[in-house]
């Protein structure tokens, strides 16, 4: 994988997802405000007081090729909504996982998670070849286990103290995943939903 390849843009059907970069704090931080999301016991979302580390560590990340941070804009207004990434990238084992995915509270609820995931996954399976992308999010998040069942990964377990949040709370995380056989299915399942909204 290029740097080339870690830079590319993705359709959605309401939103693209164009490469991070630094410039993009303010519009993040701005994003985030709309629900005071950095208050969020299960996930980190950066506020003013953490953009710049935010920003920092994800692209460290992309410098060292294991990940690809994202932000999400909506495809009619031009406003910043989010952002999200693919990163734990194992180019060996064709594997990654999609995370650190977030959106303003007016942009939950409104088909853009869904479309981004779907587009995300394409990009993954039929771009990048990946057998298997997983998602892992916080035990007590309730609302974003339900959301990735719905988009159609199997539940492979809990993974107990998997994490230390900013708090010091020891995090346990719920695993899911999606492999290269299930992706088909997969995906007329979110073009069906898609294409209900």
């Amino acid at each position: 994988m290029t740097a080339t390849d870690l830079l590319v843009t993705l359709q959605a059907a309401n939103a693209r997802l164009v490469p991070l970069q630094s410039e993009h704090g303010p519009a993040l931080v701005r994003a985030a405000a709309d629900g005071e999301l950095w208050t969020l016991p299960f996930t980190v979302v950066p506020g003013a007081h953490n953009v710049a580390a935010y920003l920092d560590k994800a692209l460290a990340g992309r410098d060292a090729g294991h990940v690809m941070p994202f932000v999400v804009i909506d495809q009619r207004t031009g406003q910043v909504l989010g952002s999200t990434r693919f990163w734990k990238i194992d180019r060996d084992n064709r594997k990654l996982e999609i995370g650190h995915t977030w959106l303003a509270a007016s942009a939950q609820g409104t088909g853009i998670n869904t479309a981004m995931k779907c587009a995300m996954l394409e990009h993954a399976f039929e771009t990048m070849n990946c057998v298997r992308v997983q998602f892992t999010t916080d035990e007590l998040n309730a609302r974003s286990r339900a959301a990735i069942l719905a988009l159609g990964a199997v539940q492979e377990g809990i993974v107990r103290h998997e994490r230390i949040m900013p708090d010091g709370r020891k995090r346990n995380s719920v695993r899911f995943s999606i492999i290269d056989s299930e992706w088909p299915a997969v995906k007329a399942h979110l073009l069906a939903r898609l294409t209900r909204r």
